[in-house]
């Protein structure tokens, strides 16, 4: 009886565990959640690439973010630059965010919906923020996310294994891109 009892118990700890480490991997992250789908997707021979899956993630949740924090410096800003930087942001970025939105949905692509926790941070972050200081921080915010958007983008232009509706849309999309990358550097020249 003793063996039976310390058998049962030991089975019952091990299915506890592992109930507890499943629940540990699941994320509220949709980042994570729409990689996962992704790597799922293309594992079942239904989906794209990695290369274009991850492409079209970064880009769906670098759009979110940009979106997002022009709002608020539209509404946070000291500098008339600044607030209209932020609604060309706004404007631009849920342009190239509904384009990508249409050919994920065509071509078996899940995107996040919500920021990623590391992009959520730094929203939260720039909400504690206002005027000056808002601006300061928030130009060199875009100064540096837009050379990683530019070298994302120019990454997938160039990759061949790149789906070639993804691969237009990256192409199609940098010129926008280098527009606020000119127009982010001559508003810092501006502040220093």
């Amino acid at each position: 009886m003793k063996k039976i009892s310390l058998a049962l118990l030991l089975a019952i700890s091990t299915l506890s565990f592992q109930a507890c480490s499943s629940k540990k991997t699941e994320t509220t992250d949709s980042v994570e959640n729409a990689d996962s789908a992704n790597e799922a997707k293309e594992e079942a021979g239904t989906g794209q690439d990695d290369d274009t899956n991850e492409f079209a993630v970064k880009a769906a949740n670098g759009g979110m973010l940009e979106v997002e924090l022009g709002r608020m410096a539209e509404e946070k800003a000291a500098s008339k630059d600044v607030k209209d930087f932020g609604a060309m942001m706004v404007k631009d970025h849920s342009k190239a965010n509904d384009e990508l939105k249409a050919i994920a949905a065509t071509h078996n692509i899940t995107l996040p919906t919500t920021l990623g926790e590391d992009e959520q941070e730094h929203v939260n972050e720039m909400a504690k923020l206002s005027g000056a200081e808002f601006d300061k921080k928030y130009v060199s915010m875009m100064v540096d996310d837009h050379k990683k958007d530019i070298d994302l983008f120019k990454k997938a232009v160039d990759d061949t294994e790149t789906n070639a509706a993804v691969k237009d849309f990256a192409s199609k999309t940098l010129p926008t891109l280098q527009k606020h990358m000119d127009a982010i550097n001559a508003i810092d020249k501006k502040m220093k």
